[in-house]
């Protein structure tokens, strides 16, 4: 009897798995108590392509989802034992994106918030990069979430330097 050494897992389990990536991707969404629209972010000094407030949700809501299927899939590779640190890092990267609102709107630390964003872009494009490396679609459905973390680095510095 031949076994395989990383079986693909059972369609039951691979549909609880993705529900779990999913729940876990929308769960960094949580930090969102922190964003008061009506309060300290309106008086903020703004550049004029800051993007509008409605545009954040919808956003928001694909990356995680582009995220939450790239994990899926990496994790389909043999599931933890196999993509342990592919997985870890890309746990990391999550930290770091649930981090950034708190410092951001919540503590109101700009600053500090930028240097945190250039650790979230540096832990999503060696995720990305690992990802690539066991499945090139899951790469690529990080590609949109890079891009969006880039502008919205350059947004939190710009903001920084209107309001010092």
């Amino acid at each position: 009897m031949t076994t395989t050494q990383n079986p693909t897992p059972s369609p039951s389990r691979q549909a609880i798995a993705l529900i779990g990536w999913l729940a876990l991707c929308f769960a960094a969404a949580s930090t969102a108590v922190f964003v008061s629209i009506d309060g300290w972010y309106v008086t903020l000094n703004k550049p004029p392509w800051n993007p509008p407030a409605w545009v954040f949700g919808p956003v928001w809501s694909l990356l995680y989802t582009l995220m939450a299927v790239a994990a899926w899939m990496v994790w389909r590779k043999g599931g933890w034992k196999a993509q342990g640190k592919t997985l870890g890092l890309f746990l990391l990267q999550w930290f770091l994106n649930a981090a950034w609102t708190p410092l951001f709107f919540g503590l109101h630390h700009l600053g500090l918030a930028f240097t945190e964003i250039i650790l979230l872009w540096l832990a999503i494009a060696a995720t990305l990069i690992l990802f690539w490396r066991v499945s090139k679609v899951a790469g690529v459905l990080l590609i949109p979430y890079l891009a969006w973390v880039t502008v919205a680095a350059v947004l939190n510095f710009t903001i920084w330097r209107l309001n010092v």
